[in-house]
């Protein structure tokens, strides 16, 4: 039987796993949009993509549709080709594999670390053979994978490196931001994220070569500065240079993005400080497991050069501790009224490449066994510091309930 929550005394309709923060900076910066000349690609982009080379410490910014698109566009612009082989993590969004299947390529998933949850560095050279061309490590939760050694690795065998950054924007690796390392790193600005654009993401990168190769891809393959042929000084001439798509980024999400990565730094510290709150109050929880980097980041890793955005902040419910599993854990907070979701679902159990590649339930068996347990909490700065109260509360009443 499900029980009432136990902080009757706080109003609480719902709580939702995720909300944005937009306040009247953001909608100030659009209305001027609107009222400009320019509403989608224009100078708002162009100062956009400036204004977030300079806070990621890179050289180059293409702001494009999504994250999916900067990551099909980074391989597109490495010519990633049918029967080539990328290797990622099962550990992942949908979109990670997909954009590598769109160039039909083939995704080669490497099982995942169990304390951090990202890519095991320790098995790639395991997976890679003479069709490898490229490794995409996802920067799972913010949590910044070992790019050290995945350097060192795509060094020795000549590959590229593409960074899925989606969930990582203002993350810090040796006291650089993650996307200032040189390498193409893509960034979502979804509404779920840190920072949000409502649509929209973006591909940072060191190789101007690169960079201007992904622009001009992004707007059909139309040569440089197209999105000025309406222009007082453009011209009404254009060629097609590439076999492009239409990823461009709008002035409207510019202006969104401007006002938001003002705030990027203060939205993180207040995320960081709900993640200590949670990590505080819920690891003598019995019942209630996270992953080992939380302790390690508390503890140490954020005084040695590395920073957790904290995109996401994930429990696991231990089945040899409490009756329940994690999808009636997840039921139980939901009818206390408390959102939360799962990151993720293994890529390889579901039916797309479970048949397309014959991939099996124990192919991936740290990825599987963490997907059984994890539930992410809501984590955002509009949740506010009773919100989070009462969600502890509510885990802590629920562990109480099912104990064994």
């Amino acid at each position: 039987m499900i029980a009432h929550s136990v902080t009757p005394q706080i109003d609480i309709k719902f709580i939702p796993y995720c909300q944005h923060s937009i306040s009247a900076e953001e909608i100030n910066e659009v209305i001027d949009t609107l009222k400009s000349n320019w509403i989608t690609r224009g100078p708002k982009t162009l100062q956009f993509e400036q204004a977030f080379s300079d806070y990621i410490g890179c050289k180059y910014t293409v702001a494009v549709s999504s994250c999916t698109a900067a990551l099909h566009l980074a391989l597109a612009a490495y010519d990633i080709k049918a029967g080539d082989e990328v290797i990622t993590t099962p550990m992942t969004f949908c979109a990670t594999a997909e954009v590598i299947e769109y160039l039909q390529a083939k995704p080669v998933f490497v099982d995942i670390d169990p304390t951090n949850f990202n890519l095991d560095v320790n098995r790639i050279e395991e997976k890679i053979n003479s069709r490898t061309r490229a490794i995409m490590p996802v920067h799972y939760g913010g949590i910044p994978c070992d790019l050290t050694r995945i350097y060192e690795i795509a060094g020795h065998y000549h590959l590229k490196i593409i960074e899925d950054a989606a969930h990582s924007a203002g993350t810090i690796y040796q006291n650089k931001k993650i996307g200032s390392f040189g390498y193409p790193a893509a960034f979502s600005f979804y509404p779920t994220k840190n920072m949000t654009t409502a649509e929209g993401g973006a591909l940072t990168t060191d190789d101007s070569s690169l960079a201007e190769k992904i622009r001009i891809l992004s707007l059909h393959g139309i040569s440089q500065d197209a999105w000025k042929r309406y222009d007082a000084q453009g011209s009404w001439y254009y060629e097609v240079t590439h076999l492009g798509y239409k990823y461009n980024f709008t002035d409207l999400q510019a202006a969104l993005g401007l006002q938001q990565l003002k705030k990027l730094d203060h939205f993180n510290s207040i995320r960081e400080n709900y993640a200590k709150r949670y990590f505080d109050e819920l690891q003598f929880i019995p019942g209630i497991q996270m992953p080992d980097w939380y302790g390690s980041y508390f503890n140490v890793l954020r005084f040695k050069g590395i920073k957790n955005c904290w995109h996401l902040f994930v429990i696991m419910v231990d089945k040899s501790a409490v009756k329940i599993n994690r999808n009636q854990f997840i039921e139980e907070l939901k009818a206390r009224r408390i959102g939360t979701s799962v990151h993720f679902i293994p890529l390889h159990l579901h039916p797309y490449y479970a048949q397309k590649y014959g991939y099996r339930s124990g192919d991936f068996p740290v990825a599987e066994s963490v997907y059984e347990k994890i539930i992410s909490l809501p984590l955002y700065p509009r949740l506010g510091e009773n919100k989070i109260q009462y969600i502890i509360d509510n885990i802590r009443e629920i562990v109480n309930q099912y104990r064994l």
